[in-house]
């Protein structure tokens, strides 16, 4: 079975892609070799290929299994609103077996896969079912993105409170210090005192390009 990890997060626009991104560097400075899924994705453009999104070509891009767009990103929706509102405007039903079949197709060909998810943990995919009954489905170790902000310490405990009471391994948590205005220092440590699993690292300000793989340490 391939390594990887799902990437969640306190809340949505935390970083999450940076950090997959960095993630899948450090995975393949490791010697695996990686393949990237965005399984949800809305607020995408419309292109000449079709509606695209910028994490998921961000993560395709850094990823060096190569897939098409469409397996990596297989609902794509063009509002910048929660994925389950998009798809019920667009008369769409999230499947979650049909991520999966794209997942394992995604999983055969590559030693490990970074799954980035949507918005935060609880965010529902369709009437029934939200992105962490997916990562359930999916049984990778769990990383949880912090944006190192006011409330950050609230929003990160319940988060990792919730991974664990859906049975999953939370591999670490990563401190997104992409604001850079409060001060961080007690923040990070109160964090880690109160969430057993390590911090991976505290990633700066960063553009999506750059490796925040310098700043993550992921263990042997």
């Amino acid at each position: 079975m391939s390594k990887g990890f799902f990437v969640t997060g306190t809340d949505t626009e935390v970083g999450k892609t940076v950090i997959s991104v960095g993630l899948i560097h450090a995975l393949q400075q490791q010697g695996y070799r990686v393949s990237a899924m965005k399984p949800v994705a809305s607020g995408c453009e419309k292109t000449a290929d079709g509606l695209r999104n910028e994490d998921a070509l961000a993560l395709q891009q850094a990823a060096d299994v190569k897939a098409a767009y469409e397996v990596i990103n297989p609902y794509a929706f063009l509002p910048a609103i929660a994925p389950h509102i998009a798809a019920e405007q667009e008369g769409v039903k999230v499947d979650l077996d049909t991520l999966y079949q794209h997942f394992k197709q995604l999983q055969q060909t590559s030693d490990a896969i970074v799954v980035e998810g949507a918005g935060g943990w609880l965010v529902p995919l369709n009437a029934t079912e939200s992105i962490a009954d997916f990562a359930v489905k999916l049984q990778l170790p769990v990383v949880l993105v912090v944006a190192i902000k006011l409330g950050c310490i609230n929003h990160a405990l319940l988060t990792a409170e919730s991974i664990r009471a859906k049975g999953l391994k939370l591999a670490g948590w990563v401190a997104n210090d992409f604001l850079g205005d409060v001060e961080h220092t007690a923040i990070i440590q109160s964090i880690a005192a109160r969430i057993d699993p390590p911090c991976l690292g505290v990633v700066p300000r960063l553009d999506i390009t750059d490796q925040a793989a310098n700043y993550l340490n992921l263990g042997d």
